[in-house]
């Protein structure tokens, strides 16, 4: 069952990636990306591994240290939880790049190779995505009205 968790975190999530990617201007994508509600299957499956393992969570949690981790992420289900969790986060964080991207009108072909960065290295894609923002001050053709972000 956990290996079946495992990889059921991340095919809840892919539908998100893919539209975000793949189908950027598509009204629903925008939809979909701007609820935060698109995690909760996730972190269901999170509830799922973690509960069989809540004292070493609890553990990992009250006294953060490398040896603590590593007992919690030794079990199946603790390593299948933090994986959920990351799985969760990182759609959070994909998602608000998404809706950035878009406010600040940034062109799919650019965001989208930024999105799949994230899907794979998720502190890497954010960083760049980050550096890009930080080139793109929000001008006003880029107001949300503007139908190019419709």
């Amino acid at each position: 069952m956990t290996v079946f968790l495992f990889e059921l975190s991340f095919h809840l999530a892919a539908p998100v990636w893919l539209l975000m990617i793949l189908a950027p201007n598509w009204a629903w994508t925008r939809r979909i990306a701007a609820s935060p509600l698109t995690v909760v299957p996730i972190l269901l499956v999170y509830l799922g591994l973690a509960a069989s393992v809540v004292p070493e969570l609890w553990t990992a949690v009250r006294e953060p240290d490398l040896d603590t981790f590593r007992a919690l992420v030794a079990l199946a289900d603790g390593a299948g939880a933090v994986w959920a969790q990351i799985i969760a986060w990182d759609l959070l964080i994909g998602q608000w790049m998404y809706l950035e991207a878009r406010r600040l009108g940034l062109h799919p072909l650019l965001t989208g190779p930024l999105l799949v960065l994230t899907v794979l290295l998720s502190p890497v894609g954010l960083l760049l995505f980050l550096a890009v923002r930080a080139t793109r001050p929000p001008t006003p053709a880029h107001h949300p009205a503007h139908p190019a972000l419709r």
